[in-house]
């Protein structure tokens, strides 16, 4: 029977720079792992150019597989299907992963077999970082305790922890409703604070785009995950239950924020601020979660607060 590889690497392609692609496919060829532990599935989500024409070099080394443009989330999905690895690894075609520091987090994975590692992010493609491991928890324990950042491509995990999870087409930000589900599924988790993931900003990428229909479905799309992650919460455990409430509870405190300061329009929040409230989810719970939480649920509960944050949230400049 032939042997699962160690890690698949998921990379979803849609008219990225052929550079940067190739600098995503050399930090991941450049890891320790050798053929046979390693798959590497490059979706190409329908890109003008086919990417396939430019991979001569890399085509021993990856599985590429083209489809017609449907998104990230079903790039990503298609990905999961193909994928045989004993961990998955998310990474987005214009960034790339640190050579010295993801090692750390293969050997993690490695000698300590847990069902998910996280790592840190950084800005610059090289770190010095000298790193420190956090104990196991359980993914439970993690949401209950800690916030998260829920960027798929912020962690390894094993493939059997995924069962019929997948990404929601269609919908900006993703990774909010798929992470946190995720990390319900895990029973044991290793975070290190060690930067393996070079994640690169660039001008009209999906996250920096900032039109107002943009903007209008992205705050409509995160709402809609949180009304499906609270919907799941109602019919789980109860310790799982208060977990995941937390971080619905975060993303509405976090959604509200974004409301403010992406469109500085006090009719469009309040329209907000009263679907929240029918939903049960606003006024924000009186919860000890962090000191942020505490301060913004008492500044959203009075009409002075409310004002307050209108004049001091930084404003977001748009291209006219």
């Amino acid at each position: 029977m032939e042997e699962k590889p160690f890690v698949s690497f998921i990379i979803a392609v849609y008219n990225i720079p052929t550079e940067m692609v190739f600098s995503c496919l050399d930090s991941i060829l450049k890891l320790s792992l050798r053929k046979h532990e390693r798959e590497i599935i490059v979706v190409d989500d329908g890109s003008k150019t086919p990417l396939i024409n430019h991979l001569d070099n890399y085509l021993d080394d990856i599985i590429y597989i083209r489809q017609k443009n449907g998104g990230l989330s079903c790039a990503r999905n298609r990905g999961l299907q193909n994928a045989t690895g004993q961990y998955i690894q998310f990474v987005d075609a214009d960034d790339a992963l640190i050579t010295n520091q993801y090692e750390h987090c293969l050997d993690l994975a490695r000698f300590q077999s847990p069902d998910m590692v996280m790592f840190d992010f950084s800005r610059k493609d090289k770190s010095q970082k000298v790193y420190t491991d956090q104990k196991l928890v359980t993914g439970r324990y993690l949401l209950r305790h800690q916030n998260i950042k829920a960027t798929a491509c912020g962690y390894l995990f094993k493939s059997t922890i995924l069962g019929n999870l997948h990404f929601t087409p269609g919908i900006y930000h993703e990774d909010e409703e798929f992470t946190p589900l995720l990390i319900l599924r895990a029973g044991s988790i290793l975070q290190t604070d060690a930067e393996a993931y070079y994640y690169r900003t660039r001008e009209n990428s999906i996250t920096t785009s900032e039109d107002i229909r943009n903007t209008v479905k992205r705050l409509n799309d995160f709402k809609s995950i949180i009304y499906r992650l609270y919907n799941f919460a109602a019919v789980i455990p109860g310790s799982d239950r208060m977990a995941l409430l937390r971080r619905v509870h975060q993303l509405t405190m976090d959604f509200i924020y974004l409301v403010i300061i992406e469109t500085r329009n006090k009719h469009y929040l309040n329209r907000q601020l009263e679907e929240l409230h029918k939903k049960g989810l606003f006024p924000l719970p009186d919860k000890d979660y962090t000191t942020k939480y505490k301060w913004f649920r008492r500044l959203t509960n009075t009409k002075i607060g409310m004002a307050f944050l209108f004049r001091t949230l930084p404003l977001i400049r748009r291209e006219q």
